[in-house]
């Protein structure tokens, strides 16, 4: 039984009150078709690229040019440099570069104090011959970095056959889009040489012939094979001889041409979208051809938005994710199907639900479509997390809902597809089942971030969660017992989990508890005991829980960080899943920070709290290359970190509701 002596008669006052101002913050920012969404931010690389791929594409007359631009000066550090995530402890080489190469462009003074201040960063950190595999092909389409120190990934990669080592689908679906987009211009090597007036011979203090150009040697000898076989390729890329070019690159236009959203993006993120649009253009697409005017014109609204830093532009949106999770925190704090604002959410969900196959049905090809899409048009790439997510909060409406029919069967068809994306080891990933390909992770051009996309314990929470709701548990479902033998596999000595989608372990700890619960997991167990025990001791004196995405790389960070409304409310999600009132007081506290730190109905955060395309961390107990590093040291780099706007106001809504029912309304 819960210590109603842990809240106090004002304490219970203010829960009520917090959650009653939280609800009708919602109301004013629904949309008018039912959807929540908040801007998506991450770092300055996505505008970097954006001003660097106009001046390549010869398109100088974008109204947002000039907001962008200042948004990357607004960005920068006062040590120069700029920033992987907000406060990060250090500011990272690439996305410097880029930040740095896109004002000389837009006509940065070099000698100005900002980019004398830029440029010295640059060079006391390494220099050009630190940056990722990405920024060096944009340094390429400029003419600053020879195309043969790049890795070569040639067109030719498509027709390779699913049975072989490394094919396209061996990728993860972000990953996979992204190199057909690079391999359509990267095997041409095209280059548009900035002005000798814009020549970055600054970034050479040397000069450009003592550069160092040479690819990092890896140190495992699966990485060293395939350093050797790129050399070898680049051979190839160069030679005159080329049988099966013409094939392949008609391949790669027709597969790319194919997969373009509704709304003229691909993948439904920038680094395919952008890459995608200038490999048509290096195809001999005009920029007035249907595909390519409607891939620029998407960089608009709503992907773009302006505040008084300038002009973002989002690598990502995030509709529907923040509906079906804003519909849960919603049922958390007692809405029911009848409140218009709930239903409108409910139509606008079962209208979402994609019913077309996409590039999962290579891995699942029997499967009938029924997913959930992250963004607003994604139908080629439904994901897992998003489909649990939106079957868990249908169902709980659906009894009560004049729609139940509609949506019971959205939910069959929604759990099915779920069902057929599991991978062998009884887990789930993101996008795809059995995307974990050691080997495709090896290869030099994988420098740029996660390029598989695994099973995680965070994705399989949400998925037996839904389970567990359904009816289907520990008792009476062999599916749910393997996922839940994953999970146990997956936990930390310390007793928490690594979340690959959510920083971090406080994310991962917070979402596999609940979903064990939905299980039938026995909560006195000694393993959930010590996860809670976990969370704990990781309680900030403020009453709040908080992690730095540094988590990632130092096992030493796991769970510490400054509080934030995100990640105590799902510390508090998980405790709460215990119903064990040996936790009560630090609930309570918990309750104390978000009802004392709420603002005008909602909450506050500048921490980035999600992760995109993401590596595993150091301590995470899944053992593939994501853990290996490069030479001279440099570690490395795991991806976006990603600041979602409305994580800080339905997870603490989530938290506060469940409090709520835990305590006893009053």
């Amino acid at each position: 039984m819960p210590n109603n002596d842990a809240l106090t008669p004002e304490m219970t006052k203010q829960l009520d009150s917090s959650i009653s101002a939280s609800v009708e913050w919602l109301r004013k920012q629904q949309h008018e078709d039912g959807h929540w969404v908040g801007f998506l931010k991450t770092n300055s690389s996505i505008e970097a690229e954006w001003i660097i791929a106009m001046y390549f594409l010869g398109i100088d007359n974008d109204p947002k040019y000039d907001g962008v631009v200042k948004t990357i000066i607004s960005e920068q550090r006062e040590d120069g440099s700029w920033e992987a995530y907000k406060n990060a402890p250090a500011g990272n080489i690439s996305t410097t570069v880029e930040a740095y190469v896109a004002l000389r462009i837009a006509g940065q003074n070099p000698n100005s104090k900002r980019m004398t201040k830029a440029r010295e960063w640059i060079l006391a950190n390494g220099g050009l011959s630190k940056v990722r595999v990405f920024t060096k092909i944009w340094l390429a389409l400029l003419g600053e970095w020879p195309w043969d120190a790049t890795p070569n990934l040639p067109p030719e990669i498509i027709l390779l056959p699913k049975w072989f080592p490394i094919n396209v689908y061996k990728f993860s679906s972000w990953g996979r889009a992204t190199a057909i987009a690079i391999a359509q211009f990267s095997c041409k090597r095209p280059v548009k040489r900035l002005p000798e007036n814009m020549r970055l011979d600054e970034l050479f203090p040397r000069g450009r012939d003592k550069e160092n150009y040479s690819l990092p040697f890896p140190n495992t000898a699966l990485g060293q094979f395939f350093w050797y076989a790129d050399r070898l390729l680049n051979k190839y890329v160069n030679s005159p001889i080329q049988p099966l070019r013409k094939l392949a690159t008609k391949l790669c236009i027709e597969w790319i041409l194919k997969r373009q959203e509704a709304d003229g993006c691909w993948a439904g993120i920038q680094p395919p979208w952008l890459n995608a649009i200038i490999g048509l253009y290096c195809q001999g697409y005009a920029l007035d051809h249907p595909a390519v005017k409607a891939g620029l014109n998407a960089f608009n609204e709503p992907w773009a938005y302006t505040n008084e830093k300038g002009t973002y532009l989002q690598c990502c949106t995030s509709p529907v994710w923040d509906t079906v999770l804003t519909l849960q925190a919603l049922w958390d704090c007692g809405l029911s199907a009848d409140d218009a604002m709930v239903q409108k959410a409910i139509d606008y969900t079962l209208r979402e639900q994609i019913r077309v196959p996409g590039d999962w049905s290579v891995n699942a090809p029997v499967t009938t479509p029924g997913g959930w899409a992250f963004e607003y048009e994604h139908d080629n790439y439904p994901d897992v997390d998003d489909s649990a997510v939106a079957v868990l909060s249908l169902a709980r409406y659906a009894q009560s809902s004049a729609k139940h029919q509609q949506i019971d069967e959205a939910i069959q068809r929604g759990m099915n597809w779920i069902e057929a994306l599991r991978s062998d080891n009884g887990a789930w990933g993101a996008f795809d089942s059995n995307n974990d390909s050691e080997i495709v992770a090896q290869i030099p051009f994988s420098d740029f971030g996660e390029v598989l996309d695994p099973p995680s314990a965070d994705v399989t929470a949400h998925v037996i969660e839904a389970y567990g709701y359904l009816g289907r548990n520990l008792s009476n479902s062999t599916i749910v017992r393997r996922a839940v033998q994953y999970l146990r596999s997956e936990q930390e000595e310390e007793g928490c989990w690594f979340g690959r989608w959510g920083v971090n372990y406080i994310y991962g700890t917070g979402w596999v508890l609940p979903g064990l619960k939905a299980a039938g997991e026995d909560m006195q167990a000694e393993y959930i005991q010590r996860a809670a025990q976990w969370l704990c001791s990781k309680q900030n004196e403020d009453g709040g829980w908080g992690e730095t995405c540094a988590s990632y790389m130092d096992t030493n960070l796991r769970g510490v960080g400054v509080s934030t409304p995100s990640q105590t409310g799902w510390a508090l999600m998980g405790l709460l899943s215990l119903e064990d009132h040996r936790y009560d007081q630090a609930i309570a506290r918990g309750i104390a920070y978000l009802t004392s730190t709420q603002k005008d109905g909602t909450w506050e955060q500048e921490e980035y709290t999600g992760t995109g395309f993401p590596g595993y961390g150091i301590g995470a107990r899944t053992n593939l290359s994501q853990k290996k590093t490069l030479d001279q040291g440099r570690e490395l780099e795991r991806g976006f970190m990603l600041n979602y706007a409305m994580y800080r106001h339905y997870f603490p809504m989530m938290a506060l509701g469940r409090a709520r029912r835990y305590f006893g309304e009053r």
